[in-house]
């Protein structure tokens, strides 16, 4: 319980950029209303993955924000990834902030067949339309 009001604050505040007391009231009442998700053995494994991946992801971020200043990057390209397996909807959203946190990538589009459409930019043509 107090680790979902924890992460739904955490993202409230992310979303928002704003610490004030009437935005943390606001935010503790947006996170009480929430519906609690149901969570099974699987998908305690699947939350370690994503807490690794997040102690990841937030270095790579401030890395390729770094890159991007430091060196041009001419090429982008669109392509397609696949959805892990029996994804929930929360998991499946946790992935497309990820994506999209990271400065040289951004979901365009999650394909309900099981797919995510990545629009990413790099310094070589490795990418293909």
């Amino acid at each position: 319980m107090i680790l979902h009001l924890i992460f739904r604050l955490g993202i409230w505040f992310l979303l928002t950029s704003d610490l004030s007391p009437a935005n943390i009231m606001i935010g503790v009442a947006i996170a009480f209303i929430l519906p609690k998700p149901r969570i099974g053995l699987a998908d305690i494994k699947e939350w370690l993955k994503i807490l690794a991946k997040m102690l990841i992801v937030f270095p790579q971020a401030y890395w390729e924000a770094l890159e991007i200043m430091l060196f041009p990057h001419r090429y982008e390209g669109l392509n397609m990834e696949k959805v892990p397996a029996g994804r929930s909807p929360l998991l499946i959203f946790l992935d497309i902030f990820f994506i999209t946190f990271t400065p040289k990538t951004v979901v365009v589009k999650y394909h309900k067949e099981g797919w995510y459409e990545v629009h990413r930019i790099d310094r070589k043509q490795l990418l293909t339309d």
